[in-house]
């Protein structure tokens, strides 16, 4: 019984101890000076990251262990600051100063251009400041040199808001999903293709005529080329890629088709054989190799990401362990784009103190582990296709549509073909295909072609079941 009364006694101190120890650490932290923010940029985004930062002072400050206030800032036009009560900041209307400023801690970079923000963010590095981007081009791009710079130095960069908006997709794979073997990715990246689609799916209307009132508005900017033709998307889908398989950043290697092919017909179409069509940014990797393309896509509209509508976004992740899981929300817009932001400088923040070689790596693997495998090229993509074809009103046609596609080893799913209008010579042929390599699909398109009773163009597109 003494014995037991002693051991127990002992317990009891070290508990006591354990407590004493976390009480003065959490003293500690309240008595760390506050880390200093240089904000580059107080348009939407970096309006919204004051007023998050601001507002939310108290509660992030909890989460971080130590206060996180904005004390330098640049502006385009000084005289036109935004309404944002912007007490005891200093204001620059040149960024550099921010970067050079030598009480900033973290630099916040959201001016959005390429150039000018990759020399910044490179001088922020040199000087030993840690940097949080929104800037999905500027990763895309230059990421493979800037996080080369960034490991010399011991510096973080942070760049969720890069991809998804205020969606915590880059942590959930990078961290959450650590355990497993990421195998596809597949997502609604861009907001202005998502509500172009739903438009035309809803309201049966034609591209141009939504393109049109996405910029009224303002979904789409007056040159929307970015958008829809899927370089928004692709700069996105290379840092997705480059985080889930551990590759080396390669925009240059996606493949890239916009929306302004899908005709209202086509989405038609689609429904008649189950199937809705959205813009996927799609990464894919097999044993060897990795498959990087971004198109118009039909998925089953069983899918929860078929029901993805507006301009919201939605990334589809399939990994061995866990599975297919679905990431949902705004990703685009001041406040959530600042959500991202701020959860990337708390973020920052309380890895200031950490040995960086422990830190999370930028791209989820170790810089010694990343793995330079081939990107495939579209031709070698195995997936099913949607193929519309108009055809002369004659019999034997079909027969010889399905002669090419036999000879090419391309298996029919499905046909529609449609009754002729009155006074129409034509009728429009839609085939669904079952899985086949592209370069087969290319040929059979350039036989139509060469075939008389085929007129007019003919729209290809692919088909991911998603699972």
């Amino acid at each position: 019984m003494p014995c037991s009364t002693i051991i127990g006694a002992n317990a009891s101190e070290r508990v006591r101890a354990k407590r004493s120890n976390m009480n003065d650490a959490w003293k500690r932290r309240q008595t760390l000076k506050p880390v200093h923010i240089g904000l580059l940029g107080l348009g939407t985004v970096g309006g919204s990251t004051y007023q998050v930062l601001t507002r939310n002072a108290e509660e992030i400050a909890r989460r971080a262990g130590r206060g996180i206030v904005i004390t330098h800032a640049s502006v385009r036009s000084p005289d036109r600051v935004p309404p944002l009560g912007l007490e005891g900041v200093k204001l620059s209307d040149n960024p550099q100063t921010v970067v050079d400023d030598p009480d900033v801690d973290v630099v916040v970079e959201l001016i959005g251009s390429y150039e000018d923000a990759f020399r910044l963010v490179m001088r922020a590095i040199e000087n030993g400041k840690h940097v949080v981007t929104a800037n999905k081009g500027l990763i895309a791009l230059r990421g493979n040199e800037i996080f080369e710079a960034a490991q010399q130095h011991g510096i973080m960069v942070a760049f969720e808001a890069a991809v998804g908006g205020g969606i915590p997709i880059i942590k959930s794979i990078r961290e959450g999903l650590a355990g497993n073997k990421i195998e596809w990715l597949a997502g609604i990246v861009n907001g202005t293709t998502n509500f172009i689609l739903t438009s035309m799916l809803e309201q049966g209307r034609e591209f141009g005529d939504v393109l049109a009132e996405a910029q009224r508005l303002g979904y789409a900017e007056a040159d929307p080329t970015f958008d829809v033709d899927g370089i928004d998307a692709a700069h996105k889908l290379t840092i997705l890629a480059s985080i889930a398989f551990g590759i080396p950043l390669q925009f240059q290697k996606v493949y890239t088709e916009g929306v302004s092919v899908v005709r209202p017909e086509d989405i038609v179409y689609a429904r008649e054989l189950g199937y809705i069509i959205k813009h996927l940014a799609i990464a894919r990797k097999t044993d060897d190799r990795v498959e990087l393309r971004v198109h118009p896509t039909l998925i089953p509209e069983s899918r929860l990401i078929a029901n993805v509508n507006g301009v919201m976004n939605a990334i589809l992740v399939s990994a061995d362990a866990l599975g297919p899981t679905l990431y949902y929300g705004a990703g685009a817009g001041g406040e959530a784009t600042a959500s991202a932001v701020v959860a990337d400088v708390v973020d920052v923040v309380r890895t200031m103190t950490a040995d960086p070689n422990n830190r999370v790596p930028h791209l989820a693997f170790k810089p010694d582990q990343i793995a330079d495998l081939p990107i495939s090229s579209i031709e070698d993509v195995e997936t099913s296709y949607y193929i519309r074809l108009q055809a002369v009103d004659r019999p034997g046609v079909l027969a010889k549509v399905a002669g090419i596609t036999g000879a090419l080893d391309i298996s029919i799913e499905a046909v529609i073909q449609k009754e002729p209008g009155e006074g129409e010579t034509t009728v429009p042929l839609i085939l669904l295909t079952r899985k086949v390599k592209e370069r087969a699909v290319n040929e059979a398109i350039r036989e139509f072609k060469a075939f008389d009773d085929i007129v007019g163009d003919i729209v290809r597109l692919r088909v991911e079941s998603l699972i």
